[in-house]
């Protein structure tokens, strides 16, 4: 069984995967400072500072100055304020990966429309001479 695991873990899908987490994670912090370090400043500059995170409605149909004050008195209360943050911060976060993403098709695309090298063409011509001449 410990010899099995062991092929597991070493089939390279796996270690891919590994790899792939481990820099998803990295990728995931410098993500997450762009938008909160860049683009989030300019759009609390654009929107005048505008926070939704305090919205709420308190179900029990009582009025309340803010959540704190809701939840000391314990009503159940929707806070779609922060919902409605995690929506513009989804929204902001998957369009800064889209746009990475997208720069890294681009280079991709012009390093594959490159001509092949010159000494791959020799080879292969050569290949092609030698079995003429047999």
């Amino acid at each position: 069984m410990f010899n099995e695991f062991k092929k597991f873990i070493a089939r390279g899908n796996v270690m891919d995967m590994a790899v792939g987490i481990i820099i998803g994670a990295a990728f995931t912090a410098i993500v997450n400072s762009m938008v909160g370090d860049l683009i989030m400043p300019v759009v609390g500059l654009v929107t005048a500072g505008v926070d939704f995170s305090g919205l709420f409605v308190a179900l029990d149909g009582n009025e309340y100055a803010n959540i704190a004050a809701a939840e000391e008195a314990g009503a159940t209360i929707m806070k779609y304020g922060l919902f409605i943050n995690a929506v513009i911060n989804f929204l902001i976060v998957a369009f800064v990966i889209f746009m990475l993403v997208r720069g890294v098709n681009s280079l991709k695309e012009k390093e594959a429309a490159k001509p092949a090298a010159p000494a791959a063409d020799i080879k292969l011509l050569t290949e092609i001479r030698d079995l003429l001449k047999k």
